[in-house]
């Protein structure tokens, strides 16, 4: 009997949930000329905030052979790419930059035209193996439109990154029919709109107790795009459009769907009831039904995913209700909180036991097939570096003394949200 192993003693692990961005100065060449000059005097007097883009391991976000070597040493062989660094012109990491004044806009959008155009070399350098999460700004729909269609023709497949709008942000919420040419055009190209945890938090002041409520609340404004754009009804006009909620946890999918189930039924009863008293409620549900068509739980069903990062043993034991077809696992590398180098044990922490096609669902094929990596071409490099079956049918019994994440931390399913 051949030594040798098949694709099928192992999985096929693709991280839904990764980050990469240039050096601050190697966006430079990706800025339109007109740029450089304000490019080379805000860079000159720019101070990076962010410790570990300045300490050695920095050049994860960037150099694409260290990045392929660790993620293969950590058993991945495929990522879904979202910003990282600090793109030209922006205050801090555009993942939590607030949306840019009038004043800032012009500059502000060039930077994040600039990273577009890095991340698709970046994508390019190791071919089939990266889906690159383009960005925009929705100050102006038009022109994030153009830019959807110019960011998948570079061979991004990794879909919009969807800015936030908390309250104070001067935008349009995400419910607003003005967005309708955005929704289009991802539905048409047929990428998701993808949002990820900290995009959509209001300032909030660096006090201690502001960053402690700011752990506490970031998720939750997070989620508000899955109830915007459900009662907003942009799965009726856009059938084809597809979210995803990443790194923004998954054991609140079931409970959140309840209650807007809730809420809708409960208003569309009393707007429609023959004869209704003109009550508050009847009014805060009038035309809701015709605006959404389909109720929330069954708009979960067939249009949205969650990237579920470093996923936690009480959501797995939850995969059914969010949907075993909905869960897309992430590592989170490069960062802290991410798994890397022990995404094998947070594997097994959390699906040891489980049966092997549901693990192999959450670990790779539900990305796969959201985001469209050829999974035949990836089983030849996971039959070389992949986790095996039996690896990760290995409960585990003490977590590494050095992890950093989340998933190996006592007390989180006490979340709610």
């Amino acid at each position: 009997m051949s030594a040798r192993r098949t694709t099928e003693d192992r999985y096929t692990v693709i991280s839904a949930d990764c980050h990469a961005g240039a050096d601050l100065l190697d966006y430079r060449p990706y800025l339109e000329s007109r740029h450089y000059d304000a490019f080379d005097a805000w860079a000159a007097t720019y101070v990076n905030p962010y410790e570990d883009l300045l300490a050695d391991t920095a050049d994860r976000n960037w150099n694409s052979d260290r990045r392929v070597a660790e993620l293969e040493a950590d058993g991945i062989v495929a990522e879904v790419v979202f910003p990282n660094t600090i793109p030209p012109f922006f205050p801090s990491a555009s993942l939590m930059a607030p949306a840019p004044t009038r004043e800032e806009f012009e500059q502000r959008w060039a930077g994040l035209r600039a990273h577009n155009r890095w991340l698709a070399e970046f994508c390019a350098a190791a071919p089939g193996r990266r889906a690159g999460v383009f960005q925009i700004l929705l100050n102006d729909v038009d022109r994030a439109v153009e830019e959807i269609h110019r960011s998948v023709a570079a061979g991004l497949t990794g879909g919009l990154m969807l800015p936030g709008t908390p309250p104070g942000s001067g935008l349009p919420e995400l419910h607003s029919a003005a967005y309708d040419p955005i929704w289009a055009a991802c539905a048409e190209l047929g990428v998701p709109v993808n949002h990820h945890a900290g995009s959509a938090s209001p300032p909030l002041g660096e006090e201690p107790a502001a960053r402690a409520v700011f752990m506490v609340e970031t998720t939750w404004f997070s989620h508000r795009a899955l109830w915007h754009l459900v009662f907003g009804g942009a799965f009726r006009r856009h059938p084809e459009l597809r979210l995803v909620l990443t790194e923004q946890g998954s054991g609140w999918i079931p409970g959140v769907l309840d209650m807007l189930d809730y809420y809708h039924e409960r208003l569309v009863a009393a707007a429609r009831k023959a004869g209704a008293p003109d009550t508050a409620e009847a009014k805060f549900g009038a035309g809701l039904a015709d605006a959404m068509g389909k109720g929330p739980s069954e708009v979960w069903r067939e249009s949205c995913f969650v990237g579920a990062s470093f996923m936690r043993p009480h959501e797995a034991a939850l995969r059914e209700r969010i949907g075993l077809d909905k869960i897309m696992w992430g590592s989170d590398y490069p960062h802290d909180e991410g798994t890397y180098p022990y995404s094998r044990e947070g594997l097994r922490i959390s699906y040891a036991g489980l049966p092997r096609e549901e693990i192999a669902a959450m670990v790779g094929g539900n990305a796969a097939r959201v985001y469209g990596f050829d999974l035949e071409r990836l089983g030849k490099i996971a039959a070389r570096v992949g986790p095996t079956v039996q690896e990760l049918d290995a409960p585990l019994k003490e977590p590494p003394a050095a992890a950093t994440s989340p998933v190996f931390a006592p007390g989180g399913s006490v979340r709610v949200w």
